[in-house]
């Protein structure tokens, strides 16, 4: 099992040394979040806290996920950054993948590209963006196909519904395919995930309803014909924090677990210390990792 060290939202002074300090540890991932930015006015209902609000985000530092990617990139070694997850669709395709690839050839091929539509219904990104945030997953499939087609390396074309490009290749691209793991919880997530993406990410919630998610994405690989092809599942569950709970998450089909030390979604800064985040990540490394992966 692979474990990748969580802790978005925090002041980005932080996140070199932290990013560091995981990769001594023995994590295998870092998380790089995405967010563009935080709207004065906003009717939206933020889906992920009790009563619905989003202020948790005024102040909160969201560095742009391939900017960070490159610059921890360039301060370690071996660890792999998975961005959770690149709104996809609010983004041109062609620049998108010329900037994955980019941060892939320059970090030795340690970008997995986490891709989701965002948070739903919550369009603020893409109005930000000016990107109509109607036919999100539409708009994700088109974007998925360009991606796959340039990182080829040769000449590609698309002609879709959203997305009209022109034959073109782009260099560099990665020495191997970047991992594309589909986030989102929903039917239409878990299948283009299954038939379109190199693995899911979920984004926390009980376990059994991990394992019915988790059987809904055997039935579309099967269906698909991928039930025997190599799909990362990257979750977050409760069950990570102890060596059974691992083995467990293990034997239902999880490949990575994300691990946090605080709750990122409450209001104001983050009064956590560098020196606290950092004995937290070592003493998990040491009482968990090293356990499961002996």
């Amino acid at each position: 099992m692979r474990f990748t060290f969580t802790d978005v939202m925090t002041r980005s002074e932080y996140l070199p040394r932290l990013a560091v300090a995981a990769e001594a540890a023995g994590y295998d991932g870092f998380t790089i979040p995405d967010s563009i930015g935080y709207p004065e006015h906003s009717d939206a209902i933020y889906p992920y806290t009790a009563d619905g609000d989003r202020s948790f985000l005024e102040g909160k530092e969201f560095i742009e996920p391939f900017v960070l990617a490159a610059f921890l990139g360039a301060i370690t070694e071996r660890i792999r950054f998975n961005t959770f997850v690149v709104k996809f669709p609010l983004r041109a395709p062609v620049l998108a993948a010329k900037q994955a690839f980019s941060v892939a050839r320059m970090t030795g091929n340690r970008l997995g590209l986490g891709v989701g539509i965002g948070t739903s219904p919550y369009p603020d990104d893409y109005l930000m963006a000016g990107v109509d945030p109607a036919h999100k997953g539409a708009r994700m499939d088109e974007a998925i196909e360009i991606f796959r087609g340039l990182e080829s390396g040769e000449f590609f074309e698309f002609h879709g519904r959203f997305y009209d490009i022109p034959s073109l290749k782009v260099c560099p691209v990665p020495g191997r395919p970047i991992p594309l793991l589909v986030g989102g919880h929903s039917g239409a997530a878990l299948r283009r995930a299954a038939t379109r993406g190199d693995g899911w990410m979920h984004a926390g919630g009980p376990t059994d309803g991990l394992e019915s998610m988790l059987g809904k994405l055997r039935s579309f690989r099967a269906e698909a014909g991928k039930a025997n092809d190599a799909f990362e599942i990257h979750a977050v569950s409760p069950d990570a924090r102890t060596v059974d709970g691992c083995r467990r998450l293990e034997d239902i089909g999880v490949t990575d677990v994300l691990v946090g030390f605080r709750n990122p979604y409450v209001k104001g800064d983050d009064m956590q210390s560098l020196a606290d985040k950092l004995a937290r990540l070592e003493r998990f490394a040491d009482e968990i990792i090293s356990k499961v992966n002996p």
